[in-house]
């Protein structure tokens, strides 16, 4: 049956006959009417600066719980500086799949607008990965990685049991081109979450990286709930049998 449903996912995205895609991408402000829950377990992997953990924090009630990953240094700092909230957990790994440690392209330069320059002092560092650059490095030629560095990696398996959870109600993952090794690192716990919102693409931007149709059959269980350029809404069809509507 898994195997019928993967080559239906994959099948479904090739053909192009999943939802449209949208514009924009999804609204972290539209998550309590499709959680249907005021006290959500969300995972935000791959959190930068807490930029959007702030948003989460500011939406959801007191008894939600956030669990925060981010490997690279520069953004941990300013994660730190910005949250201050018990409800926050921060994490300082990538998730991957094997408990241990890999090289990280940092990621550096200036984007052409110019306007991230002033509150990101010690360089770009939102397209860092354990992946190395590919395309990225064609499409993207102001995005400099010109330095390595060691950091942890963690199994999203290894910390969802030794954070004794059980149903997760959101993944916000945003990993640069380890998606695979992600999905790898976590079957069992993907298997105990209602809602992954990933971004995707089509293209190698980093060596390895899968697209969405690769994507979407090594998740046979779920299926697209909303598709935007370059991020994909996904539910579990064994936790969430039917899509809240507004």
């Amino acid at each position: 049956m898994k195997l019928l449903q993967k080559s239906r996912n994959v099948l479904r995205a090739w053909l192009g006959i999943d939802p449209p895609i949208r514009r924009g991408c999804l609204s972290i402000e539209e998550l309590p009417s499709l959680l249907q829950t005021e006290s959500p377990i969300v995972l935000e992997v791959g959190c930068n600066d807490g930029t959007e953990t702030e948003q989460f924090l500011k939406i959801f009630g007191s008894g939600m719980r956030l669990f925060a990953f981010e490997p690279d240094p520069r953004a941990i700092k300013r994660f730190r500086n910005r949250i201050d909230d018990p409800r926050a957990t921060l994490l300082e790994c990538a998730l991957s799949d094997v408990d241990g440690s890999t090289d990280f392209y940092v990621s550096d330069g200036v984007p052409e607008s110019n306007k991230f320059k002033d509150y990101r002092p010690e360089g770009w560092d939102l397209s860092g990965s354990i992946r190395k650059p590919k395309e990225h490095l064609e499409r993207h030629p102001w995005c400099k990685f010109e330095k390595t560095i060691n950091i942890r990696t963690r199994k999203l398996d290894s910390v969802y049991r030794e954070l004794n959870l059980d149903i997760i109600d959101f993944m916000w993952v945003d990993v640069q081109g380890a998606e695979n090794l992600f999905i790898r690192g976590g079957q069992h716990a993907l298997a105990r979450t209602r809602y992954v919102y990933t971004e995707y693409s089509n293209r190698e931007l980093y060596e390895g990286q899968v697209n969405l149709p690769q994507l979407l059959s090594l998740l046979p269980d779920y299926e697209v709930v909303a598709r935007y350029p370059g991020d994909v809404l996904l539910r579990n069809k064994s936790l969430v049998t039917e899509v809240p509507v507004d």
